[in-house]
């Protein structure tokens, strides 16, 4: 019983520590946009002429803009809003600071 307690109350604690434990992992920004490959390229950069936006070396306050405006669903889209609805504002800060320094 004993032993089930403390992995409890471990497995609480990870969870608690989870937001904060992510922040230091230098990859997070990275694996965050990696998502965003499917429709704009690697880290952003679109191909020419494939119809998608290229979102790389925006600003990153524009970017952050953007995405809440499809989360919240100010911003027409035909899946962004649905895409967007799974971010953290941390999460959109991340992947929008990742982006603006992509050239």
């Amino acid at each position: 019983m004993r032993k089930l307690n403390f992995a409890l109350s471990m497995a609480a604690l990870a969870l608690l520590a989870g937001p904060a434990a992510a922040q230091q992992d230098p990859n997070l920004a990275r694996n965050l946009v990696a998502n965003c490959a499917n429709c704009h390229g690697t880290n952003g950069k679109a191909v020419p002429g494939a119809g998608m936006e290229p979102i790389a070396g925006e600003p990153k306050e524009k970017l952050v803009k953007k995405i809440k405006e499809y989360r919240s669903g100010v911003r027409p889209a035909t899946v962004m809003h649905q895409i967007s609805k799974g971010y953290t504002d941390e999460q959109i800060d991340l992947i929008a600071g990742y982006l603006a320094v992509q050239k």
